[in-house]
């Protein structure tokens, strides 16, 4: 039988580039090989595409990134490598060209062609800007190649949160109270900003990088002077900054969504974070934080997270997978909406595959599943019609 040409394509131009690495490698390591054949294609910091020639194999977040950490530069495959550059155009077998060979530090110009490959479904794994924000998921649907989850709009609002949080409003999901703080606004008049927010919002608050995930550039603040030094340290990071109240005493909450037409939630799930907050170094490095399958709920309260779960994912027009976000007050009990992530985090111990896992679906079924509903979105939108004729 033939096997199924999957390209895992990974990296990235983000901060997260080395968090795809190790998402990489657990996805590559844990498909089938009787079924599938990896391509595993790396999206460099520099933005340029190359077949690996050395796949990632460390499956450890912390390891990665304490590698990069180490180092200059770890932008993706070391030695030689092949420069590849996907065709957004439909094609029947033809969508990635292969350049030559040529040592990891030399760009002399060659452009010459030396191949093709045809790939039958792309399983995306990246996080974050360039690559879970709607804009890989572009180019594939006009190359018309099937790929593994979100399609563009659910994939660009769920990476904005700002917009994100109007779609759930307008669906009547609950969220926190938030003001968003643009860029030019921020330079014009930071005083009178501070001023407004202050005016709207109470203490302690969070301050986000709108689009960009793994808790990169969040700050909690608790006076003006914090507040203002978080804007400029989210700002660092995009050009839109979401400031929000913190919910006293929040249990951070976890659910798994699977499913084009009719999605699947998991069991939810809970964070224990050993910081004041699960920020980046709690996510990957810091190995304190630990949690807990099935979350110690009430039957009520687990009903209510996965039907809010399925409306999150339904409000962005998600499809294929998704990990929504939960904050529940220990102080007043109410549960708040919090995001939506479109690819999270992929690694054999990532909350997503832990309650998916938990729910029954094991890690390898969990990539069949994903692979299967990819295919199946591409089938139906074949049958549109793309002429008056």
């Amino acid at each position: 039988m033939k096997r199924t040409r999957v390209g895992v394509v990974y990296g990235g131009r983000s901060s997260e580039h080395e968090v795809s690495l190790a998402s990489a490698a657990a996805v590559i390591t844990h498909l089938d090989p009787e079924r599938y054949e990896a391509i595993p294609i790396c999206i460099r910091k520099d933005g340029r595409w190359s077949l690996a020639d050395r796949p990632p194999a460390t499956v450890s977040a912390a390891e990665v990134i304490e590698q990069a950490r180490s180092l200059s530069e770890t932008s993706g495959p070391t030695g030689r490598n092949r420069d590849v550059h996907f065709l957004a155009y439909p094609a029947e077998s033809q969508v990635l060209t292969i350049q030559p060979d040529r040592p990891e530090n030399q760009d002399d110009g060659v452009r010459a062609i030396v191949g093709t490959l045809g790939l039958d479904v792309v399983f995306p794994v990246l996080h974050g800007p360039y690559g879970e924000d709607g804009t890989v998921q572009g180019l594939l649907e006009l190359a018309n190649v099937p790929y593994v989850g979100a399609g563009v709009l659910a994939s660009a609002v769920g990476m904005d949160k700002a917009i994100a949080k109007v779609l759930f409003a307008g669906s009547g999901l609950p969220i926190v109270k938030h003001v968003v703080v643009g860029a030019g606004a921020w330079k014009a008049r930071s005083s009178a900003t501070l001023d407004e927010i202050e005016t709207q919002l109470a203490y302690p608050l969070f301050v986000k990088p709108a689009n960009l995930g793994s808790s990169v550039g969040i700050s909690k603040v608790a006076d003006r002077t914090q507040l203002e030094k978080g804007i400029g340290t989210a700002q660092q990071f995009d050009l839109k900054v979401v400031v929000e109240e913190a919910v006293p005493e929040a249990r951070e909450l976890e659910c798994g969504v699977l499913g084009n037409d009719d999605p699947e939630v998991s069991v939810p799930g809970e964070i224990l974070t050993a910081g004041e907050f699960y920020d980046y170094e709690s996510k990957y490095v810091d190995d304190r934080s630990t949690h807990v399958i099935p979350a110690e709920l009430t039957a009520e309260q687990t009903r209510e997270i996965r039907a809010m779960a399925a409306g999150a994912f339904r409000a962005i027009d998600g499809t294929g997978m998704a990990r929504v976000d939960f904050l529940l007050s220990r102080t007043n009990g109410h549960l708040y909406l919090n995001e939506v992530n479109t690819i999270p985090g992929f690694t054999t111990i990532s909350m997503f595959s832990k309650l998916w896992e938990a729910s029954g679906l094991p890690y390898p079924s969990l990539l069949e599943r994903l692979i299967d509903l990819a295919l199946e979105r591409h089938s139906k939108k074949q049958s549109l019609k793309t002429s008056l004729n």
